[in-house]
């Protein structure tokens, strides 16, 4: 891998179908925005979605498991080999709008106290996608979420949307963090195959100083 890169994008598919070709091609889009290279780390798909990307975009770096490893030992695989300084985990299901890499860079790099950053996350509906804005969950979060449908605390809504402030946690849909960041704190915890390993991790670099921030600009 090239060592200057200033960022190195990853990609765990698992079955993703189109939804990592449209990924991959709106990150082709951007590629003069700055300089990056993206890891594709395939899950033993049975779909075509793998075969399709080594065909078409041959330069990618490709690790391609021969089982389902899971999310965390997957983005773990190629976390321990990238060098570059920012790191963002991406989900093969979203589509990276012309702009945001530049300007989410360009926020890390004047705010050296943050540890993981996510940009506003949008559905399809154009709703947004709350996953991306946690609060950690504790014993009072979880039951106003499940019992009285209050998601004030579980999903910190009660804060401005449309204003850049500190959240909990963030999920691994768009997840931007550095490489010193993640050598301080460790990577993904592996005995979390699919899901919570994202708020694991977060609770992690909160715990080590840094701040986790929510950019909706």
């Amino acid at each position: 891998t090239n060592l200057d890169k200033k960022l190195s994008i990853i990609i765990v598919n698992y079955n993703s179908g189109e939804f990592l070709l449209k990924c991959i091609k709106s990150l082709e889009k951007i590629k003069d925005e700055l300089d990056f290279d993206i890891w594709i780390v395939d899950n033993a798909s049975t779909d075509n979605s793998f075969k399709k990307v080594k065909s078409k975009f041959p330069r990618l770096i490709l690790i391609e498991n021969s089982q389902n490893l899971g999310f965390s030992k997957e983005n773990n695989l190629a976390l321990k080999k990238i060098k570059s300084k920012y790191i963002l985990l991406l989900n093969p299901d979203c589509e990276i709008i012309p702009g945001t890499l530049k300007y989410m860079i360009q926020f890390m790099e004047n705010h050296l106290d943050i540890g993981v950053a996510t940009c506003k996350v949008e559905k399809t509906d154009g709703l947004i996608d709350l996953s991306s804005h946690r609060g950690f969950p504790t014993p009072w979060t979880a039951f106003l979420y499940f019992v009285l449908g209050n998601n004030s605390l579980y999903h910190q809504s009660y804060k401005n949307m449309q204003e850049i402030h500190e959240v909990d946690a963030i999920s691994g849909a768009f997840f931007l963090t550095t490489k010193e960041v993640l050598d301080k704190v460790g990577l993904f915890d592996e005995d979390y195959f699919l899901y919570a390993e994202d708020l694991d991790l977060c609770y992690r670099i909160k715990q080590a100083g840094f701040k986790i921030m929510y950019v909706p600009t």
